[in-house]
């Protein structure tokens, strides 16, 4: 597109008048529409950086409103920030697309990655996502009309406007945008599908409880991944073949009948050999609680909403967490009922994790033996012998984990290579052999011993002081991400690595926003628990959207589930709980 043009097809606020260069800048009073943007920007070419300043507000561009909300500061800052609010007569999305809340999001998530698309090559970037289906702020659609959220690098001459790449940008690209964005514009059949898709995962998830079951995986989905650091499914592997004693029917709204095989609730083992597939299958249980695009082939996996990975994590903060079940009789003679530590053990970390998975309502625990700590999953016949139980202060999982199932409801899927004792324990026992799942349970029964469980206790409710819940450095809001690793909340880094299902950048955004809302709006008040809190927080979330975080905030975020939140309030060193109940 020329520069001296903001057309796009529709032609909103396209001029045919070129730059009035050297002319002093104006204020910008009175009539703002495109024609006017594009001429204050080249009125201010070669001026201070600082003049784009100017542009702030709202331009009017006929078939849609650009919003600049956020300036940089210089060159080299973090890009301005782009409102383009396009209603709903210019949109021209049907009923079918955003009417119901699970298509309104596919769609906003489908639009945001059209957007990208159209965005490669130019100073403009959306936050479109990875393979998840997640809400998030860059694309949201309000009463039929389409909001999206950009970032943009206004360009310089060193720290000097560059008014010929501003016009392209602001007045080039952006309606360009717009015009791409629109129902007319798409592939409408393609749209459709990809709500088709996820609203098939949300119906697929919301029928496992009725029917006992806590995970399924579809029969032919693809399950391993292109590599470590992609996400993207790996061409040529092998579909996934349900065990004929585990296959489960279910009908969707737009596949029909499926097949499957149906994790049923209780404690469920995944085994087998090195590198056969057991923990590709657990990450695929653990992705299961989000919605898949289109081609990712875990399309139709899908684990209870609220499942928790769990593992070892030595040296995280616990403050004042219930650990008794796990732990007792310390030689320091710590209170385990109401334990804290600023560098727990292998041992305690996993412990503490469990614990608070229980107190923020989970109901299904997924457990990797590769990732925990030995000596709180297992101990042998022999170390037994050599050390007695009164003389050992840890309770191991495999006693515990039929009581959490009996006595709360929590079921288990473990992931065991080297370690036959949970047989005594395990409801099944399925088995990966070169990515292909059998049902060994009864071979394994006939392995099993006897085994006395021991009980689980009532998990303990917090109450935290919100005073210690404050995102305020040096008097002023402050939530930072630093890749996926770590959220700076106030001047606190929250360390993230180990909460595995946070899958998006824009979710560590969300996080600190979530702690923020928490605190700030008094869901933590002093005496309602963690989890009431959590439950005011959903309700803010299933109300409003992901958008109720926001308060202002002008970058990318996007939602994420009370377990993470609960994860990292947990990992917030600052936080001082006042109670138990």
């Amino acid at each position: 597109m020329d520069a001296g043009h903001g057309g796009g097809r529709r032609g909103y606020g396209r001029r045919d008048g070129g730059a009035r260069g050297g002319r002093e800048p104006e204020p910008i009073r009175g009539r703002r529409d495109a024609e006017r943007l594009e001429d204050e920007i080249r009125r201010m070419d070669g001026a201070s950086y600082g003049r784009y300043r100017s542009l702030g507000g709202d331009w009017d561009f006929g078939g849609f409103t650009l919003t600049v909300e956020r300036v940089q500061a210089d060159p080299f800052a973090p890009p301005s920030r782009l409102l383009v609010r396009i209603p709903a007569d210019t949109a021209g999305l049907p009923g079918h697309a955003w009417l119901d809340p699970v298509r309104r999001r596919a769609t906003a998530d489908h639009l945001a990655r059209r957007a990208r698309r159209v965005l490669k090559g130019t100073r403009s970037r959306i936050d479109a996502g990875g393979q998840q289906v997640i809400d998030r702020s860059s694309c949201q659609i309000r009463e039929g009309g389409i909001h999206l959220r950009l970032g943009v690098e206004l360009p310089g001459h060193g720290r000097r406007v560059d008014a010929r790449g501003a016009v392209r940008e602001l007045c080039g690209t952006v309606p360009d945008l717009v015009d791409a964005v629109v129902w007319e514009a798409l592939d409408a059949a393609e749209a459709t599908a990809f709500a088709d898709v996820v609203e098939d995962a949300v119906a697929l998830r919301a029928r496992l409880a009725g029917l006992g079951l806590v995970a399924f995986v579809a029969d032919g989905a693809v399950l391993p991944r292109a590599s470590g650091v992609s996400d993207l499914p790996m061409r040529g592997a092998v579909p996934f073949a349900s065990p004929e004693s585990l296959r489960v029917t279910v009908s969707l709204p737009h596949r029909g009948e499926v097949t499957g095989m149906g994790i049923p609730e209780g404690v469920t083992l995944i085994v087998g050999g090195g590198f056969h597939g057991k923990s590709t299958l657990l990450h695929a249980l653990e992705r299961g609680v989000y919605e898949h695009v289109p081609g990712d082939g875990r399309e139709l996996v899908a684990t209870r909403s609220d499942a928790v990975k769990i593992r070892a994590e030595e040296g995280r903060r616990v403050e004042r967490t219930d650990v008794s079940a796990f732990v007792r009789n310390l030689p320091t003679g710590a209170d385990t009922r109401d334990f804290s530590t600023d560098n727990a053990s292998g041992s305690t970390s996993q412990a503490a994790n469990i614990a608070e998975a229980i107190e923020a309502g989970t109901s299904v625990l997924l457990v990797d033996e590769d990732t925990t700590a030995t000596n709180l999953m297992v101990r042998d016949a022999r170390m037994q012998e050599l050390v007695h139980g009164d003389r050992e202060p840890l309770t191991p999982f495999v006693d515990l984990v039929r009581p959490l199932r009996r006595d709360h409801g929590v079921s288990t899927v473990l992931v065991m290579g080297a370690s036959g004792d949970y047989f005594d324990v395990a409801d099944h026992v399925v088995m990966l052999d070169a990515y292909r799942a059998r049902d060994v349970t009864e071979q394994a029964r006939t392995l099993a011993a006897p085994r006395r469980d021991a009980g689980f206790p009532a998990p303990a409710h917090r109450v935290a002081d919100p005073a210690s819940v404050d995102d305020t450095a040096r008097g002023r809001s402050r939530i930072k991400r630093r890749d996926m690793d770590v959220l700076t909340f106030g001047e606190t880094d929250i360390d993230l690595r180990h909460i595995a299902q946070l899958v998006d950048p824009a979710q560590v955004v969300g996080l600190g926003l979530a702690l923020r809302l928490l605190a700030r709006e008094r869901l933590l008040d002093g005496r309602r628990t963690v989890a009431e809190a959590l439950d005011l927080l959903d309700a803010r979330l299933d109300a409003e959207g992901v958008t109720c975080l926001g308060g202002g905030h002008p970058g990318d975020y996007a939602f994420v589930r009370r377990q993470e939140v609960a994860a990292a309030l947990n990992r917030l060193r600052t936080l001082e709980v006042r109670d138990q109940r």
